[in-house]
């Protein structure tokens, strides 16, 4: 209650002075994607969720060895075991039994069978998700040696068996958990709320009960913060030096539900929990609970949700490393083509906004005359773009004859591979734009620059050059951003190219 009322009696005019500066001039850390792993947080994995962690892994692991060993047993009744299939050695490195049980392992982690305060409790995904192995393993062994046909006994014995005992056992340990949970030290909670509703949510967490019937002192409010700053540094920084390990949110502005907040949050380790009214963008991801007697939508990050990310870099490097080898006789014919045709260089330079505001070099073919900048300004008003925030003519005429075929099969933005080698864009994300643009921006559209900018993106498409609203292309990015998963890149990959062969909205 104290906290809350402390905030309530500081300034207006020292909250405002704490607006985050969107092109990421403020960034602790200007060098990482908001989408890039945190650093591993010791005191989660020592905490009550690291030991129930530690629990569930020695219950699935258990589990799934009786299984087995059931499975070998009365397996011997209707025919011998291959050898091929031996797992009954411990010291074979690796054995069957292990591979197996890792496979399982790290879908339930990626699943989030062993972070999450809810799906660690979905007894019936436990068990489709060890279906989805044994099918899989099906799968692989056929491929891997088409001859080794193990015993049917063995394998629908092993499955069923799996099946139960997975789900079994996390029942049993569930009711274990549950027992010790209840005498665990009070869940530190950070609020942030308008002001007149931050003193409301402290009392309730003070005094009122949760569906299950705990008291108030499972939740321990550690900080608070206003809702108009949520998304400042200065409040991400007080969250992790709160040491809170939940944040509850109510009446977030759009901008911040797409800004750096869950991204941040997501980083740490930390828990988002969205009141009703806050689910304008994150609604998808939350999962309903409820929490000291409020209905709340939890946003948690997953075990292992790190890897995406990381895959992400990985097809970024490789995709861009493979495309500059295979097309580099395209890029000689375009060279010479581009000289051929008209004077000047054969490629274009320009400073762009980058990740959290840094400035780079975006290389491209060269589609324009010499001189083009400098007759920009003498067409600014001929700008097809409504808010002039870009600029763009539909038969600009400065783009040269071979310029235009570039450009209807984007075959210009191609140098932008080397972006990618060389760290300053992804093959997917938002584009990024001309310092002619940046500057005329509202403070919401600097939201873009929080993630790593992307040769393709939502935007492209979704009606690349058609779109004429810029206000419309930055809602696409920031639902890209808000909604990224390595599913949503490749598809945009895989439409890109479709929308490429057409050449749909480029000129």
């Amino acid at each position: 209650m104290a906290i809350a009322e402390a905030l309530l009696a500081a300034s207006p005019q020292s909250a405002c002075t704490a607006m985050i500066d969107f092109s990421g001039r403020v960034s602790k850390n200007p060098k990482l994607d908001i989408r890039a792993p945190g650093k591993l947080s010791l005191s989660h994995l020592l905490g009550w969720q690291g030991y129930r962690m530690l629990a569930l892994l020695l219950s699935d692991v258990l589990a799934l060895k009786m299984a087995w060993q059931i499975a070998a047993h009365f397996n011997q009744f209707y025919s011998p075991l291959p050898p091929e299939l031996n797992w009954g050695s411990w010291l074979r490195l690796p054995s069957l039994f292990w591979l197996f049980a890792a496979a399982t392992l790290l879908f339930f982690a990626y699943g989030g069978l062993y972070s999450s305060a809810t799906q660690w409790k979905n007894y019936l995904r436990a068990g489709k998700l060890v279906s989805m192995v044994y099918l899989l393993s099906l799968v692989m062994g056929y491929f891997y040696d088409p001859k080794l046909d193990p015993p049917r006994s063995l394998f629908f014995t092993a499955w069923f068996g799996s099946v139960v005992l997975v789900i079994g056992f996390r029942l049993l340990t569930t009711l274990i958990l549950r027992q010790f949970e209840q005498s665990q030290s009070p869940i530190p909670v950070f609020l942030i709320a308008p002001g007149d509703r931050l003193a409301t949510l402290s009392h309730l967490l003070e005094q009122q009960l949760n569906f299950k019937g705990q008291s108030a002192s499972h939740y321990q409010v550690v900080g608070a913060a206003l809702a108009t700053t949520a998304h400042t540094p200065t409040t991400v920084q007080t969250i992790l030096a709160s040491k809170a390990k939940e944040v509850l949110v109510e009446n977030l502005p759009d901008t911040a539900l797409a800004s750096a907040l869950y991204w941040q949050l997501r980083r740490h380790g930390i828990t988002l929990r969205l009141l009703p009214s806050s689910v304008d963008m994150l609604h998808r991801r939350g999962l309903p609970e409820i929490f000291a007697g409020l209905p709340t939508l939890r946003v948690e990050p997953r075990f292992l949700s790190s890897l995406e990310y990381g895959l992400k870099r990985s097809i970024d490097v490789f995709g861009a490393l493979v495309g500059v080898i295979l097309l580099s006789p395209l890029f000689v014919a375009v060279a010479i083509a581009s000289r051929l045709s008209s004077p000047g260089p054969i490629f274009f330079r320009q400073e762009r906004m980058g990740l959290h505001g840094k400035v780079f070099h975006m290389w491209k073919f060269r589609t324009m005359v010499t001189e083009a900048e400098a007759l920009q300004a003498q067409l600014e008003a001929c700008n097809e773009i409504k808010g002039g925030v870009m600029f763009k003519i539909r038969h600009d005429p400065r783009i040269t004859r071979f310029g235009r075929f570039l450009r209807s099969t984007s075959i210009d933005e191609l140098p932008q591979l080397f972006n990618v080698l060389l760290g300053q864009m992804s093959l997917v994300g938002p584009r990024p734009l001309p310092l002619r643009d940046v500057e005329r921006f509202d403070t919401w559209h600097h939201i873009r620059h929080q993630v790593l900018p992307g040769i393709t993106g939502l935007w492209q498409v979704s009606g690349r050059s058609d779109i004429a609203d810029f206000g419309d292309a930055v809602r696409l990015d920031l639902y890209y951003i808000d909604n990224w998963s390595l599913n949503l890149d490749l598809d945009i990959l895989v439409e890109t190219c479709r929308i490429v062969l057409f050449g749909k909205g480029a000129y």
